[in-house]
């Protein structure tokens, strides 16, 4: 209602103003609005001749024309006034009914804003006066509104314990969510238990690489720098480590394998990097692929692996190698040829040098094995005068450590099985045939740095540090800890009573010789071979577990 009459106020002011100063114009005073004047002549004739007559008439035209333009302005302000107050009126209807206690403050906040605003006429005070008296009448009296509380109060109570009900519900329905919560977590519990039995029931079987996840991380290379790399026999003992080393180096590394030795979980933390490609093959057949280098390790190396299946030795030694070395020819690869220590025989020079050529038995049962990587080297020269391949020939002498297969039958491995197991470690002769044993790094360090070198002949990869096979028993069964008993067995057949590289060529065209020394070595290997032998044991005995299941369940009675 206060709004309403200040609206009618500022509404009607400019009219009164202007009726105001039209009669001070009439007596010849000066206006008190800051509008701009009527556009009225000046009293005078032209050129300063006064005519009184004629201004006098034109003041009475101009006082005629602005007392109409009053009229009008008086006539549309009042129906915009009242067309206002009808709309403020029906607004103040619809917010009392919506809500009696805000009207009620409203109405006395109307008051006290009536009381304050000063009066600035006649009528409009009459008006404001008339308004303030309805509203007075609308207005309840203090016990009214007291009792109007009470009231309210008393409806409120109802509410109040509803809300108390409802509160009680609710906490009741929040408790059975819990418990209904509870109950969920531990059925998920108890199936990530039946899921992790099962995988290690599995574990022989390599799972499938999830979706997302994460690998070594590796060095970045520009597609100038980045090599595309073969690897024959990478899933073996010595190809599954150089396979590491040059992943991390940024490479892209083609691994090919048949499985015959090398297992497929030696790599199976490379697979489904962008970098890295497992192929199933057999090198005897020919294959063809894009590449920069190739590292030719495919071929059982120890005794009971290649004595197993001789022809197929000989074979993968001879065909094997000239199927890659045509590869190489082809796609301009250089290529290296893993050879071995093996093709000095049993050595009447020691240590033994690239300049030996031997002492080996072509007939002997490790014949297979020595004659066919002397073949291959002799394959490797041929091709490389004839055909100018790139070559690269190492001789590898006596490697162990992490990922060598538990029963292949080699000196380290067979006495780190039995130091662990506290059985017998068998020497085969008298024991004092020596050997030198290199830890895996340090030949893939020395195979890689003949690879990136110019070196075309035969490189000596060995550690010179020689022991008896009697010393290194002894050491192994205490690395070990082990109480296992020493006994000695007949000789092998072309076993070699000495063996110790010379190196003075690596070192002087490679710059390389080993770093980790024996004992440091053996301890990683004993670690590696501890877990496995736990985890093989976990193995027999869910195996064993789930026969007995199945055998239960095959016997019982059948149900009716």
């Amino acid at each position: 209602m206060i709004l309403a009459a200040f609206f009618l106020l500022v509404v009607l002011m400019p009219g009164v103003e202007n009726a105001d100063n039209m009669e001070k114009m009439s007596r010849g005073e000066k206006f008190e609005s800051r509008k701009e004047q009527p556009n009225i002549a000046p009293v005078g004739g032209v050129n300063g001749v006064k005519s009184p007559d004629r201004n006098d008439e034109d003041t009475e035209k101009q006082l005629g024309k602005n007392e109409e333009d009053t009229e009008k302005q008086l006539g549309k302000n009042e129906e915009d006034t009242e067309t206002q107050l009808g709309t403020n009126e029906e607004n103040t209807e619809k917010q009392l009914g919506k809500d009696q206690e805000d009207t009620e403050k409203q109405l006395g906040k109307n008051q006290e804003e009536t009381e304050k605003q000063p009066a600035k006429g006649q009528d409009d005070t009459e008006k404001q006066v008339a308004k303030d008296q309805k509203d007075t009448e609308k207005k309840p009296a203090k016990g009214q509104k007291d009792t109007d509380a009470e009231q309210s109060d008393a409806a409120d109570k109802p509410i109040v314990k509803k809300e108390e009900t409802a509160k009680k519900e609710t906490d009741i329905t929040l408790e059975s969510v819990v418990e209904q919560l509870r109950a969920v977590q531990a059925e998920l519990a108890q199936l990530k238990k039946d899921a992790a039995a099962q995988s290690k029931s599995s574990s022989n079987a390599v799972a499938p690489p999830p979706a997302t996840r994460r690998y070594p991380t590796v060095k970045f290379r520009s597609y100038q720098s980045r090599k595309r790399i073969l690897i024959t026999g990478g899933t073996g003992f010595v190809g599954s480590h150089l396979t590491d080393k040059l992943m991390l180096d940024g490479h892209e590394v083609v691994v090919l394998d048949n499985q015959f030795t090398g297992r497929r979980r030696n790599v199976e933390h490379w697979i489904g990097h962008p970098n890295f490609e497992l192929v199933h093959h057999d090198i005897v057949n020919p294959y063809l692929v894009e590449v920069d280098q190739v590292y030719h390790l495919a071929s059982p190396a120890s005794p009971p692996h290649y004595m197993y299946n001789p022809v197929k030795t000989i074979k993968t030694n001879t065909l094997g190698t000239i199927n890659m070395l045509g590869l190489a020819r082809r796609v301009k690869a250089t290529m290296l040829l893993a050879s071995t220590s093996e093709v000095y025989g049993d050595p009447e020079v020691h240590p033994q040098p690239e300049t030996y050529w031997g002492h080996v038995n072509p007939i002997g049962p490790r014949s297979c094995y020595d004659e066919g990587k002397r073949v291959a080297e002799s394959l490797m020269v041929a091709y490389h005068k004839q055909e100018k391949v790139d070559i690269r020939i190492a001789r590898i002498f006596n490697t162990f450590g992490p990922r060598m297969h538990m029963n292949d039958g080699r000196v380290v491995s067979n006495f780190i099985l039995q130091a662990l197991q506290n059985k017998s470690i068998t020497i085969y002769g008298a024991g004092n045939q020596t050997r030198s044993f290199q830890y895996v790094d340090d030949l893939v360090d020395g195979l890689i740095a003949l690879m990136n070198s110019n070196v075309t002949i035969p490189v000596n990869l060995g550690n010179p540090e020689e022991h008896t096979i009697s010393d290194f028993a002894v050491i192994i069964r205490d690395l070990v800890g082990s109480k296992s008993e020493i006994v000695n067995k007949p000789k092998q057949t072309d076993d070699p009573q000495q063996r110790k590289p010379d190196i003075t060529r690596a070192g002087e065209l490679l710059g390389w010789k080993p770093k980790v020394s024996m004992k440091d070595g053996l301890k990683k290997t004993i670690e590696f071979f501890r877990k496995e032998l736990q985890n093989e044991k976990k193995e027999i005995e869910e195996e064993n577990l789930h026969y007995r299941l199945a055998e239960e369940l095959a016997n019982a009675p059948p149900i009716v």
